[in-house]
């Protein structure tokens, strides 16, 4: 990977929608060498692929709750297969496994307090969770 493939990852990180020409004219190169270089971006697997966001049903990251919830697992759910349930949560923007005394945690939006109290239960019953502890964020930077 060299200088203008880090360009042209930059570019996709701020718009993926962006044609090759419009790559190619902004890093110096054809719309052909543009096109070869993402293909071989993606085939490397640095670039893994592209998605969207939408507004239906989604939590809004400006209003609401953000919470972070440190998550200890019951004895038969191990990391990957909670990540895999969390997955299809969309209140839930991250999941890391984690040292200490717990065995991950979570970042999600809440539209209020009764819609928290309901990820709640459902990353007990439904993904594993034995034990949780939430944290709201007050503001962010």
């Amino acid at each position: 990977m060299d200088a203008i493939d880090e360009q042209i990852l930059g570019l996709l990180q701020e718009n993926a929608r962006r044609s090759f020409s419009e790559i190619g004219r902004t890093v110096g190169l054809s719309t052909n060498a543009a096109a070869v270089r993402v293909r071989r971006l993606e085939q490397s697997g640095i670039i893994l692929g592209y998605t969207i966001r939408t507004g239906i049903d989604a939590p809004d990251p400006r209003g609401g709750l953000e919470v972070f919830i440190d998550v200890r697992l019951d004895d038969t759910t191990d990391f990957d297969v909670f990540a895999e349930r969390v997955g299809s949560i969309s209140e839930i923007v991250d999941a890391v496994h984690m040292t200490g005394a717990y065995d991950g945690m979570v970042r999600a939006f809440t539209r209020d307090t009764a819609t928290l109290d309901r990820l709640l239960r459902r990353l007990k019953k439904e993904c594993g969770a034995a034990q949780t502890q939430t944290r709201v964020a007050l503001r962010s930077y």
